[in-house]
């Protein structure tokens, strides 16, 4: 079942083009692995020093043998030290059950 990473990072002004660098090298080393589906970056409009990564991976264990690569760890600890802070990290899955009702089966359509 396919998991998305959802990486939160805050960048300060004058940082930017540095940490897209490396985040741009982050996601160069991802997509060489088996099981990288797609990544995007993200930028919180109403706080621009807020930055989501959204990475998907085809299964939970493809994400942890990236995050386990010694490669990834290292630029991790560059942008860690650029921002002055470490990374969050939150990973998600579709619910087990999920499935899009049909609409006579849901009463707030009634």
């Amino acid at each position: 079942m396919a998991v998305r990473a959802m990486i939160k990072r805050r960048i300060t002004k004058g940082k930017e083009k540095e940490a897209i660098q490396i985040i741009t090298a982050l996601r160069m080393l991802a997509s060489r692995y088996p099981g990288y589906i797609s990544g995007e970056t993200l930028q919180n409009i109403e706080d621009q020093e807020e930055y989501l990564v959204i990475s998907t991976w085809q299964t939970l264990g493809a994400w942890n043998t990236f995050f386990a690569d010694p490669k990834r760890k290292a630029l991790q600890d560059k942008i860690d030290l650029l921002q002055g802070r470490t990374t969050e990290y939150k990973i998600y899955q579709y619910p087990e059950s999920f499935q899009i009702p049909l609409e006579e089966d849901i009463q707030f359509f009634k």
